[in-house]
């Protein structure tokens, strides 16, 4: 079954501490409204630069969190396996952009992140998070040192006005936030043919540039951000582009990889690439009410740097240790174990579901799940509630793909 959220009302962009579910004595999560397609017409969806390209292809277009976004073009498996064999190409000009400058940006945007950014070098991005001082979630980020008074934040589309009052309300530095979404389309091209895309439009070594690292140059003339990032567990990179330019950008990319089969891709395909990479999705697999140590992304909080919102709980928290942990799971019975679906051990609740879907890749039904700290090893036989009917699964090690290394 789906468990309701009728006895889960806290709000975990509001209150700190959502009401537990009293079957589980776990903290449970309704599904986060950025991931439901609202039937609600009175609201102007909001549209990317990309928007009129998208219609014009034909795509499947869907409520996003109050954007107008494509689920899908040819199809969700189709465009999976394009972008694990070859090439595809995504829209995610919905994305959230915010730059923080000044003498002093640094020690902003590491007071108010998990990760180091004292320690990037120019040129190079990292993961983090921003943190409320209970240690959960505000959103994860990543971050660009483009020079030593310049930050380049990539935030969750859902989250950018959110964020940006987050940062801006803990500023106490000589630094100046902006709120910059409105600069930049960001076109993502990921796959193992990426490279030989987008060299073709481009004179930028792209060869040159590390993952998590980023140049700024031209792509088909225009100026873009290129960085080595990705969501999808692939090689590939992102584009920061004015948005005037991003359709034409988006087309000529597309010609550019023509002959290697190159799909423009929908948010559908983009969730099942990131969910067999193991890569979390905000409001699901992370929020407010969760921690890094908890999502298992310890590694992206350095308690050594200093002074940082969060740092106290989360350090109270390493040292006495956590009471849930995500962990993998895949279906041995048949079903999908959907998100927000109760999770059983030996017939008693003591979990959810926080992504689950098909593994294109794999061939098998997928996930992600919370349970007590104590029950979680790998091997372990769980059972999921699909339709009033518990399900077995087994936990298993993740990510549940990696793709092979390249000499």
């Amino acid at each position: 079954m789906r468990i309701s959220d009728k006895n889960c009302r806290g709000e975990y962009d509001s209150a700190p501490t959502p009401i537990c579910h009293a079957a589980l004595g776990l903290t449970l999560q309704p599904t986060p409204v950025s991931l439901v397609v609202s039937m609600a017409q009175s609201v102007a969806l909001k549209r990317t630069p990309l928007h009129a390209v998208h219609v014009s292809m034909g795509a499947k277009m869907v409520d996003f969190g109050g954007w107008d976004m494509p689920v899908q073009y040819s199809g969700l498996v189709d465009e999976h396996h394009a972008v694990r064999k070859a090439v595809g190409l995504f829209d995610v000009s919905h994305m959230g952009e915010i730059e923080v400058r000044g003498p002093e940006a640094v020690r902003l945007v590491d007071y108010v992140t998990t990760n180091a950014a004292s320690r990037l070098h120019i040129g190079q991005a990292q993961y983090s998070g921003l943190l409320y001082e209970h240690g959960g979630f505000v959103d994860d980020i990543l971050v660009h040192k483009v020079a030593d008074d310049h930050f380049f934040l990539c935030v969750n589309a859902s989250n950018q006005e959110k964020d940006f009052e987050h940062i801006r309300s803990a500023n106490k530095f000589d630094a100046r936030v902006e709120f910059a979404s409105d600069r930049y389309a960001q076109i993502a091209i990921q796959g193992p043919l990426a490279l030989r895309t987008l060299e073709r439009l481009t004179p930028v070594e792209l060869g040159s540039i590390g993952y998590y690292w980023f140049k700024d140059g031209t792509v088909s003339g225009a100026p873009v951000r290129i960085a080595r990032t990705g969501y999808t567990g692939e090689d590939g990179f992102e584009l920061y582009v004015a948005p005037a330019e991003a359709p034409r950008i988006w087309n000529e990319l597309l010609n550019a990889g023509r002959d290697f089969g190159i799909k423009p891709c929908g948010l559908g395909a983009r969730n099942t690439l990131r969910l067999e990479a193991k890569m979390a999705l905000y409001g699901h697999e992370i929020h407010a009410s969760i921690t890094p140590y908890e999502a298992e992304l310890g590694w992206m909080v350095k308690l050594d740097k200093g002074e940082f919102i969060g740092r106290a709980s989360l350090a109270r928290q390493k040292e006495q240790g956590v009471r849930r942990k995500l962990v993998g799971f895949e279906m041995r019975g048949r079903g999908i174990g959907r998100d927000g679906y109760e999770v059983r051990l030996e017939g008693v609740s003591a979990g959810w579901v926080t992504s689950g879907s098909p593994a294109p890749s794999l061939n098998k039904n997928i996930g992600l799940c919370y349970l007590p700290a104590n029950d979680v090893r790998l091997g372990r036989a769980i059972q999921v509630m699909v339709r009033n009917q518990p399900v077995e699964a087994e936990t298993v090690s993740t990510p549940f793909y990696k793709r092979a290394k390249t000499a």
